[in-house]
């Protein structure tokens, strides 16, 4: 089973949580023991694990990829000017991987699936592909 999701990304860098859609869409695909893949098809957003519990963790994570990729560097040639949402992708990913286990993700106490936005904000889609196994 597979399914698309739509979601309005509100800043230039963003994590958006987005683990309740990815364990409601297991539990409606009845899968009890597999895998689920999380995949985002742009290639200036990404997908990645992290922790969900203190939201430092995500205002952390994006101050210090602006640190490592700022916006605006000389040798930048690319003409949207958006080199730096390009190397954050790459960096974080286009997916990511979970165990279904009972029917629930297999996710660490602090973890939650994020899509990571780093050229908003925009109109975005991720996809979600249960399989039983």
């Amino acid at each position: 089973m597979m399914k698309r999701w739509t979601i309005q990304t509100t800043k230039r860098d963003e994590f958006v949580d987005v683990t309740s859609f990815v364990q409601s869409f297991v539990t409606e695909s009845g899968v009890q023991e597999g895998i689920v893949v999380v995949y985002c098809p742009h290639t200036t957003a990404g997908m990645t694990i992290n922790e969900n519990a203190d939201p430092d963790v995500k205002r952390d994570m994006i101050r210090r990829f602006d640190e490592l990729y700022p916006w605006h560097h000389a040798f930048d040639r690319h003409s949207e000017g958006n080199t730096a949402a390009h190397m954050k992708a790459s960096t974080v990913g286009s997916s990511v991987h979970v165990i279904v286990t009972k029917g629930q993700l297999l996710l660490g106490t602090w973890q939650g699936i994020y899509f990571c936005e780093f050229d908003g904000p925009r109109t975005r889609t991720f996809y979600v592909k249960v399989m039983e196994g």
